[in-house]
């Protein structure tokens, strides 16, 4: 296993032992739980403490949640000694996204520019998701919390807002609907 990384992607965050062999319950942080049964290595990380290595010995799933067996967690207080930390993994091992998806890290920090616009509309602060409406079977929203020189502005993550996404050159273009500005400003 490498030194430890200098960014890390969390994947999952322990909860509790599970069973009498030190495995023990995770919550799934990550859009692609199918890699956290093939994974062998990863790092443990918590609040209050640095990364360590974990070897993985097994790891599969149950209603929704990863159960993980770590090398050298035999007993139930050994496995509870793991509660709270993050499973993660180096950044550059996270798992590729299809075209046109990104990754929110990737997104955060952005400049948005206006399509005609000369300067910078603001940067992206953080992206968000739409709450959930029970009542209707609408996709799932996301938008962009900008910052700007007039407040916060919330720009939806649709192709028809955001035209040209480049998270290597950190800039997105949008072509902002009319009104948009007024109605979400500060």
């Amino acid at each position: 296993m490498r030194a430890e990384p200098f960014s890390t992607l969390t994947l999952a965050r322990i909860l509790r032992p599970w069973g009498r062999r030190g495995e023990v319950a995770a919550e799934i942080l990550t859009d692609f739980p199918q890699r956290l049964a093939k994974m062998r290595e990863a790092w443990l990380a918590g609040e209050h403490s640095a990364p360590r290595p974990a070897k993985i010995i097994s790891c599969r799933m149950h209603l929704g949640q990863a159960i993980f067996h770590f090398e050298g967690v035999q007993t139930i207080s050994q496995a509870e000694a793991l509660r709270g930390l993050e499973v993660q993994v180096p950044l550059e091992d996270r798992a590729p996204v299809g075209l046109g998806r990104y990754y929110i890290t990737d997104l955060i920090g952005c400049e948005v520019w206006e399509e005609t616009a000369a300067a910078a509309l603001g940067r992206v602060q953080d992206v968000q998701r739409a709450a959930e409406d029970k009542r209707r079977a609408l996709p799932e929203a996301w938008f962009l919390v900008v910052g700007t020189a007039a407040g916060e502005l919330l720009v939806p993550l649709a192709a028809e807002i955001c035209t040209r996404i480049d998270t290597a050159a950190r800039r997105i273009e949008v072509r902002l609907p009319e009104g948009l500005r007024e109605l979400n400003t500060d």
